[in-house]
């Protein structure tokens, strides 16, 4: 009993959330930055949604970009795959938001990338 009631009780806080959620679109790519923790060089880079780079040490494609379709302008979410040096598997994969740098988890000892902005055309 006590069971079901904490589980309607956490869909029930959970629906007003629903309501907040933006509808975003595809960009066609996407603009990231590069810091080298080492030398201090920042590298702003541009990519079409399924293309890849070398930058330094860095291999990074960017997967997809996301913008809010109320305002294109508002924020980015990129998906991204980096590699590091020639290694077969990805030091990250995931999704990084512009106007949130700090939630993502690529924690290298060298690099940090940032998600600028996504292209709309």
């Amino acid at each position: 009993m006590i069971r079901r009631f904490m589980m309607v009780l956490s869909v029930a806080l959970c629906m007003p959330l629903a309501g907040l959620a933006q509808q975003a679109t595809d960009g066609t790519g996407g603009n990231l930055r590069v810091l080298d923790k080492v030398t201090g060089e920042v590298s702003d880079i541009s990519l079409r949604s399924g293309q890849t780079q070398q930058l330094g040490y860095l291999r990074v494609k960017l997967d997809a970009c996301r913008y809010p379709v109320s305002n294109p302008s508002g924020d980015a979410y990129a998906a991204i795959s980096v590699w590091y040096r020639e290694a077969a598997t990805p030091i990250f994969e995931g999704w990084i938001i512009a106007s949130s740098p700090a939630l993502y988890a690529m924690d290298h000892p060298r690099y940090d990338i940032w998600a600028l902005r996504c292209t709309t055309s």
